[in-house]
């Protein structure tokens, strides 16, 4: 098939030409910015507007500043009283004027030059007046697209779409998209990556994803209508208040929409956090500790008359008590789900986000459990994925959660969609993984020696080897299972320092992407560790050899 061919079953935005982005795209990413700041101009001399007004328009006020008016003596000490004893409203009014032109000429040319396409090979932007760049992610390394849409972009419909490419700092952002844009954009992105080039195919997802045809820079209509002629709009055009209403509407379904789509997410696989379970696992997380800990710190300071804790502990309380708001709101709403182009995670109330995880894109999982969560059965599940990293922002150490807090169900579930390929063979020993001890359901566990390095969770620490997966459980404060899919390792390591061969034992570890998982374990017996070390590295050469899920679509192609 033809390359123009392939180009007929995807949307109008991954034709191949560049496209511009949403035209509130400027006042949402800078724009709010400079309004902030003249807010704050203004806040700080409404007093001298308010006399400077009553000074020029007040009747029978004194014009003379610090005359018989009643104005004060040091008006002219301040840039509003310099510039009127001065003579030169007029010229600060132009120059008001000109830097207001200024703004809104960059900000229109930014949006002017700032252009983007898809082509069959890569996501493409070129952004800049003055220095220009040229990104591009090739669509063979995307590991995930994520759609952001914050509490202001919601106002206009616009959402913030972003590609994650393995790689250090080498994602690519669409800043901003209109909503229905977005999530018809991230579709086709995502169909071309995956190989398929099956017209039929294509178009009919394209047609359930997008009920609704959208215009070039956001502006939407129905799907099978045309724009009105002049007669048209002389005769029967609808009002004013009808689009008004119309708009309104469209906002408000946006505002309830769920987060994955129905039509793609069957209602069996996806799991339902219930408000208060979110609630209580924030309150009883680590972070809650440190809260009662500053708390204490700040009623200790007060009470001994020592007044510099206020300053020291009361920005802490409140980062914390941010922390605490973050970690509830961004759990509410939360859905997951697999569809045809991977695993679909959505969450947010006001300021919502959801990501794509396409197949064979997820490097490592791990299940962990807080101390405080175990009389409850809490867990919560996060991933290595190439391009998102702890250290890179608040928002990419989000995406890496894809289970905030659930059962033990709601943890098989979510596995079975993030490694579909094992998920029985996983299942069958995912029990003695999450709470189990010593040698149970094929774990190869630490002997009774290791208890001299690791006191409390010597029992725990396990490793097994199921369904082209390595399972590597350990901890006893906080509990872990990771689960590493061999496929994607990128290297395995034993290692024994000068205690542990006199104990005879070696820590084994399994190194990925960077990530917030490490999956390790400290102790095991020296010739288990070295066992382990061989059959992983023969069977990760295996199934790498044999892992055609980057191309998760090519089994459409004719």
């Amino acid at each position: 098939m033809t390359a123009p061919e392939a180009r007929t079953s995807v949307g109008p935005l991954a034709d191949g030409e560049w496209h511009r982005l949403h035209p509130a795209s400027p006042l949402l990413r800078g724009g709010l910015v400079f309004i902030a700041v003249v807010g704050f101009i203004i806040a700080n001399l409404r007093e001298r507007g308010i006399e400077l007004f009553v000074l020029l328009f007040a009747p029978g006020a004194d014009r003379a500043p610090g005359g018989d008016g009643g104005f004060d003596g040091d008006w002219g000490e301040d840039p509003i009283g310099g510039i009127v004893t001065h003579g030169l409203v007029g010229w600060a009014l132009l120059g008001l004027v000109v830097v207001i032109v200024l703004v809104v000429a960059g900000f229109w040319l930014a949006w002017r030059m700032h252009t983007f396409r898809v082509t069959d090979e890569a996501v493409e932007v070129r952004s800049g007046i003055l220095f220009r760049s040229h990104r591009s992610a090739r669509l063979d390394r995307i590991q995930g697209i994520n759609i952001a849409r914050p509490m202001f972009a919601r106002l206009f419909g616009a959402a913030k779409l972003d590609v994650s490419v393995a790689g250090q700092s080498a994602n690519v952002a669409l800043t901003y998209l209109g909503s229905a844009q977005a999530d018809r954009l991230r579709g086709d992105i995502l169909r071309l990556a995956s190989g398929a080039r099956n017209p039929a195919t294509d178009a009919a997802a394209v047609a359930t994803a997008s009920p609704a045809a959208e215009l070039p820079g956001g502006t939407e209509r129905p799907a099978g209508t045309e724009p009105a002629t002049g007669s048209e709009l002389g005769a029967g055009a609808e009002t004013l208040r009808d689009r008004t209403e119309a708009l309104v509407g469209r906002r408000v379904e946006e505002f309830l929409a769920p987060e994955l789509d129905p039509d793609l997410a069957p209602p069996e696989s996806v799991v339902h956090l219930p408000l208060a379970r979110v609630i209580a696992s924030a309150l009883l997380g680590g972070s809650m500790i440190w809260f009662v800990a500053v708390i204490a710190a700040i009623v200790i300071g007060l009470s001994t008359g020592e007044m510099w804790v206020l300053f020291t502990f009361i920005p802490a309380a409140i980062g914390v008590v941010g922390y605490l708001w973050s970690s509830i709101s961004g759990s509410l709403r939360y859905s997951i789900a697999g569809t045809p182009d991977g695993v679909r995670i959505g969450s947010g109330l006001l300021s919502t986000a959801n990501q794509t995880i396409p197949p064979g894109r997820v490097h490592a999982i791990e299940v962990s459990q807080w101390l405080l969560w175990r009389a409850f059965g809490w867990w919560s599940i996060r991933v290595n994925v190439a391009g998102q990293s702890l250290t890179a922002n608040a928002e990419a150490a989000r995406r890496t959660i894809v289970l905030p807090v659930g059962t033990a169900e709601d943890v098989r579930r979510v596995i079975g969609l993030l490694a579909p390929d094992a998920d029985d063979e996983i299942a069958a020993v995912l029990g003695a993984g999450l709470g189990g001890s010593g040698p149970s359901d094929g774990f190869v566990s630490a002997p009774g020696r290791a208890r001299v390095i690791r006191w409390f969770s010597w029992r725990r620490i396990g490793v097994a080897l199921v369904g082209g997966s390595a399972i590597l459980r350990r901890g006893w404060l906080l509990r872990r299972l990771a689960l590493v899919p061999l496929a994607r390792m990128q290297s395995v390591a034993v290692e024994a320092g000068p205690v542990r061969r006199g104990l005879g034992l070696a820590s084994l570890s399994i190194h990925t992407v960077a990530g917030p998982v490490t999956p390790s374990v400290a102790a095991l017996d020296r010739a288990d560790a070295h066992a382990l070390f061989d059959r992983i590295a023969a069977e990760a050469v295996e199934r790498a050899l044999r892992d055609r899920s980057d191309r998760w679509g090519a089994a459409h192609a004719p």
